[in-house]
């Protein structure tokens, strides 16, 4: 499944978070820790965010939280390539 261009980069808390998809969209979302490892290869701390789409049993990333350390203009491409390294 292709990952859409992210939607939304704005700094909440912590972490810039990078929306891939609307969260309601979604029936539930999750930070799975098996993500969170990958996540981690690429930047340090980020968490990524998966939803259960509503009336379907698809889990997708909904967002990738990144660190505010990264910076507002590295947090789209690590957050892309996080998913990149999600779907290896």
């Amino acid at each position: 499944m292709a990952i859409p261009d992210p939607e939304l980069v704005e700094l909440e808390g912590e972490y810039y978070h990078v929306r891939f998809r609307d969260p309601d969209e979604f029936d539930e979302i999750r930070t799975p820790e098996w993500a969170a490892e990958a996540a981690d290869e690429v930047e340090p701390g980020s968490k990524v965010r998966t939803g259960h789409r509503k009336d379907s049993d698809d889990w997708v990333v909904q967002s990738v939280l990144v660190p505010e350390a990264a910076g507002k203009s590295n947090a789209r491409s690590q957050a892309e390539q996080i998913i990149e390294k999600l779907e290896e």
